[in-house]
C-alpha cells in the first residue's frame, strides 16, 4: 500500500517537473527540473527493488545537469540562472507532437497484450542486472564518478575569474557593490 502511494506520488513529480521544464524561463531552472524529474524516476526504480539501476541514473542525471551548467557559463558565457530563454520552439508543432505521442503511447501501454511472467526471478535481480551490464569494470566505473565530480569542480572554478562576492568587498557589505566589468559601479 506505501509503495504504491509513493509511486504514483513520484509519478507525478517526474511528470510534473518534466513539464516545468518547458514552462521555466531560464536554463538553470530547466536543468533543476529535469534533474528533479529523472531523480524521482530514479527513486521509483529502488522502489521496484532495482537499486542499482536507480542510483546509476540518479548519478547520471545529476553529473549530466553539472556539466551542462559548466557548459552553459564557460562556452555561452551567460549566467543561466537569470538569462531568460523559452526552451519551446515552434510551441504548435511541439505541442501536437507532444500529445499524439502520448496519446499513441498510453494507447500502447493499455492495448499491447503484455506477456506473463515465466519462472521466477534470481534472488538478487540488481547484483545479476549490474554484472550482466557492467561485468568486471564496476570498480572502475565506481571510481570514475568522483574523478568526473572533481573535473566539473575545477573547471567551474576555472571558468569563473571571480567570485560572486567580490564586488562587495571583505566585509560584504559595501554599497553600492564595485563592479570591475561595468566601469567601477555596480546596478
Amino acid at each position: 500500500m506505501l509503495s504504491t502511494v509513493a509511486f504514483w506520488v513520484l509519478a507525478g513529480v517526474a511528470v510534473v517537473f518534466g513539464a516545468l521544464v518547458f514552462r521555466v524561463d531560464s536554463m538553470a531552472r530547466a536543468t533543476y527540473c529535469l534533474a528533479a524529474s529523472f531523480v524521482a524516476v530514479a527513486v521509483v526504480l529502488v522502489l521496484f527493488r532495482q537499486d542499482y539501476l536507480g542510483v546509476v541514473t540518479a548519478l547520471m542525471m545529476i553529473m549530466e545537469m553539472a556539466i551542462m551548467a559548466v557548459y552553459m557559463v564557460m562556452f555561452m558565457g551567460m549566467n543561466p540562472a537569470l538569462m531568460p530563454m523559452s526552451m519551446v520552439h515552434g510551441r504548435r508543432t511541439a505541442l501536437g507532437l507532444s500529445v499524439g505521442l502520448f496519446v499513441v503511447l498510453t494507447v500502447g501501454v493499455l492495448l499491447v497484450p503484455w506477456p506473463s511472467r515465466r519462472g521466477t526471478p534470481i534472488a538478487d535481480v540488481t547484483r545479476a542486472l549490474g554484472e550482466s551490464i557492467m561485468g568486471p569494470k564496476m570498480l572502475v566505473m565506481l571510481t570514475v564518478s568522483p574523478v568526473l565530480f572533481a573535473t566539473i569542480v575545477a573547471a567551474l572554478v576555472l571558468a569563473m575569474p571571480r567570485g560572486r562576492y567580490d564586488r562587495l568587498g571583505d566585509d560584504l557589505r559595501r554599497r553600492p557593490p564595485t563592479d570591475p566589468q561595468r566601469g567601477g559601479v555596480g546596478r
